[in-house]
């Protein structure tokens, strides 16, 4: 099983009036991550795959620690934990080796821009997706 490995620069725009990054930063965080694991490393030289479009059915998201600003880069870890007919399910956790500041997961659901409706996932894309699979989270916070 492998996992997706983003290293996320940190804005000094992210922080909040307490001098940590706000909560909703760290949803642009894990979006940044799921847009370089789902698009950028698509299977296949001039592949289709994901690139139609996908939205955001669900996510939850555990805050464990404060992140501050700094100029190192945070890493965003990404697998999968389920994948459907037509969802799957990306866990992450974004961290450093020895601190883990938050933990979180996202449905997605591929998306038919022409039809406007939802769309079941391809064999190239499982394929793809399967690679990443796993059940747990097995770093400690």
């Amino acid at each position: 099983m492998a996992r997706h490995l983003y290293s996320c620069p940190l804005r000094w725009s992210d922080m909040d009036a307490f001098g940590h990054v706000n909560n909703v930063v760290f949803l642009r965080y894990l979006e940044e991550a799921r847009i370089d694991f789902m698009f950028r490393l698509a299977p296949g030289n001039g592949s289709p795959s994901f690139s139609g479009g996908s939205v955001v059915a669900r996510h939850e998201i555990d805050y464990l620690r404060p992140l501050v600003h700094r100029h190192e880069p945070v890493t965003v870890e990404s697998w999968v934990t389920k994948i459907g007919a037509a969802s799957l399910t990306i866990a992450y956790e974004i961290k450093d080796p020895d601190v883990t500041y938050v933990r979180a997961s996202t449905v997605v659901v591929p998306f038919d821009l022409a039809s406007q409706r939802p769309r079941r996932i391809t064999e190239e894309e499982r394929s793809f997706l399967q690679e990443y699979v796993d059940d747990g989270m097995t770093s400690a916070a």
